[in-house]
């Protein structure tokens, strides 16, 4: 799409609606950006809770009686109880690669968030708008 500009050399309403889609777009992110802190501390939280009980049971006196005295269900049990070890400690690692980008992102957000607040204070007094600071 071509950017077209008026005689003054100022942005039409083409390009002016596309920059106000793309900061509602960056509004949106930064709304689903609080689910995604809450999963990756889901993740924190419930998955060594996970490990710990399965390793609790591992480790328990009458585990190797049940594998011993029951041939399926204890060979069914070992591949749960690894299952949920291995997909738990997957989980925790995502939850920390999540938890880290978000914060990443945060900073930057923060970052656009007070550029665009200097640039609508620096138009607004090169052109002589008032900002209503009552709302």
């Amino acid at each position: 799409m071509e950017t077209s500009r008026d005689d003054k050399g100022g942005m039409t309403t083409t390009s002016t609606d596309i920059l106000n889609l793309v900061d509602g777009f960056i509004d949106q992110i930064s709304k689903i950006r609080t689910v995604l802190r809450g999963v990756s501390v889901s993740a924190l939280i419930l998955a060594p809770l996970a490990i710990g009980l399965s390793l609790f049971l591992v480790s328990h006196s009458s585990f190797f009686t049940i594998l011993e005295n029951e041939d399926d269900f204890g060979f069914v049990l070992i591949i749960l109880l690894g299952s949920v070890i291995s997909i738990s400690s997957v989980w925790i690692v995502a939850g920390i690669r999540q938890y880290r980008m978000i914060s990443a992102w945060n900073k930057g957000y923060s970052r656009y968030i007070a550029n665009k607040e200097e640039i609508h204070r620096n138009i607004a007094s090169e052109f002589g708008f008032t900002e209503d600071s009552e709302d």
